[in-house]
């Protein structure tokens, strides 16, 4: 009754102040692949990068089997024979989170995604158009992701980012998976966490403030504005405000383009054969380029890199005078810097294509002698196949030296 109470007057706290909700998808990539083979679910699924090598994402059930993140294969392997061990498909990762932020943008013109599996909302007087309360608004959020998408959310109401974070961390381990953390509550929940627990504080700011007695976010907030701004800096201050309950750094819907587009995997075969390490770094280059032009974004910078069997790095880079999104014009690029990395005495097993320094499409200078007609060509060429991955399937054509196996 006295919980049900303080929901009740956090409610009507809230909805004198800004209300920010945090969203973050339970498990992402396990719940992926759960809900694109729902034979997987209530099992103990793990989620692998590359081709097997650690675990990036856990079921529940493997969690409670001792499966730690992080853990390579070839230490579980034979003690956790009754887990399911999948190999990491980013690209239906990244199809099925466009369909939960599209869910989430039904709900408020205001979504912030954050990252794959996580994104602000501003829910900031949406009770009067829903008639329902804050906390009754998340659960119909979460029931309507579930839905639609068949993904389980976690959500942290509060009245900043930070808290909202905090929030959201804690309604993962409740049944109902919603958190508010109202006016009432901020205190207390600070109390209660460690200065590791915030959001935005890494190793080295955790270790200058236990050097300095500040073991809990309370004793953080309660630290002079003069000593944070000296220690710490503008970052110190807004951290310590954010607890508090003050918005410092509202949802913006505003469209940030990344700082670069990394697509890299290990080879299925170590290998020195020059046309099958083209082969693999063209599907790197398409699936870049896919991703370049679904942001509506070109790029001036483009890198190889290539590991070899014993774990060498090598990279070239080059920088283009006029941006580009197009496969071709950037694959002729990334071939130049091949001849001048390629070792045919080398054993190479995997390779990677970094795209970067972008522009919007609407910013994008062309050069001085470029033909407008053929670079209306190259954009009906890269749109035609787009339109037919979309229609038919990833891959569905693919340029190449042999048949692709990487």
């Amino acid at each position: 009754m006295l919980e049900e109470f303080q929901n009740i007057s956090d409610n009507v706290d809230m909805a004198r102040k800004h209300v920010i909700a945090l969203v973050d998808c339970d498990s992402f990539f396990v719940s992926c692949e759960q809900a694109v083979n729902p034979d997987l679910k209530n099992q103990p699924v793990c989620v692998m990068s590359g081709r097997g090598q650690c675990v990036i994402s856990r079921s529940k059930e493997a969690k409670k089997l001792g499966i730690r993140m992080g853990m390579p294969y070839f230490q579980i392997e034979g003690q956790m024979k009754k887990a399911v061990y999948i190999n990491a498909n980013h690209d239906l990762y990244t199809q099925i989170s466009e369909k939960v932020m599209s869910v989430l943008k039904s709900f408020s013109p205001k979504v912030e995604v954050y990252s794959i599996d996580e994104a602000f909302v501003d829910l900031t007087g949406l009770e009067r158009l829903y008639k329902k309360n804050y906390l009754e608004i998340a659960q119909m959020i979460r029931q309507e992701v579930m839905e639609k998408v068949d993904i389980p959310v976690s959500i942290g109401l509060s009245s900043s980012k930070s808290l909202a974070k905090l929030a959201s961390d804690k309604a993962k381990k409740l049944e109902e998976g919603v958190f508010l953390i109202g006016s009432r509550k901020i205190i207390p929940v600070l109390e209660k966490t460690s200065i590791d627990e915030i959001w935005g504080i890494g190793k080295n700011l955790s270790l200058l403030f236990r050097k300095n007695g500040i073991l809990t976010a309370y004793e953080l907030v309660q630290q002079d504005d003069i000593w944070l701004n000296k220690q710490v800096g503008i970052r110190g201050l807004e951290m310590k405000h954010e607890l508090l309950g003050e918005m410092v750094s509202p949802v913006s819907d505003e469209v940030k383009l990344p700082k670069s587009i990394q697509k890299t995997s290990a080879l299925a075969k170590f290998s020195s054969d020059k046309n099958y390490l083209k082969n693999s770094l063209n599907y790197h280059i398409h699936r870049a380029c896919v991703k370049l032009r679904k942001i509506n974004a070109k790029c001036h910078g483009i890198s190889i890199f290539l590991r070899t069997k014993d774990f060498k790095v090598f990279c070239e880079k080059k920088i283009l005078n006029a941006a580009t999104d197009f496969e071709l014009e950037i694959s002729s690029v990334i071939f130049e810097l091949l001849d001048k990395m390629y070792n045919p005495n080398t054993l190479y097993r995997s390779t990677g294509v970094i795209l970067d320094t972008f522009v919007f499409n609407h910013e994008a200078q062309m050069s001085l002698f470029a033909d407008a007609n053929v670079d209306l060509k190259k954009g009906k060429l890269a749109k035609c196949l787009d339109n037919l991955e979309q229609r038919f399937g990833k891959d569905i054509i693919q340029t190449g030296f042999i048949k692709k196996d990487v």
